[in-house]
């Protein structure tokens, strides 16, 4: 494992270290860290991005052809909506 020694620096009223560019890039990391205290260590780890492989799933999605909608030929309707509901 690499370490590398920082300084702490005066952030107004806080305390904080400065990460490399090199680092930042190389672990992909954006706008937001996590933060997990161990016992004699803190470790950065990058925000993963929730929706990072929606687009390679929902290609796999159309090829499988289970892109449909699911409520398609359904009568969305209820009788309410047919006798009180106005537009």
């Amino acid at each position: 494992m690499n370490s590398i020694k920082v300084k702490i620096i005066r952030i107004g009223n806080s305390k904080g270290i400065r990460l490399s560019k090199s680092l930042i890039e190389q672990y992909n990391m954006k706008e937001e860290v996590f933060l997990e205290a161990k016992k004699d260590s803190i470790v950065i780890r990058p925000v993963a991005n929730p929706r990072a492989d929606w687009e390679k799933s929902f290609e796999k999605m159309r090829l499988r052809g289970d892109d449909v909608l699911l409520d398609e030929g359904t009568e969305l309707e209820s009788e309410w909506d047919q006798a009180e509901w106005q537009w």
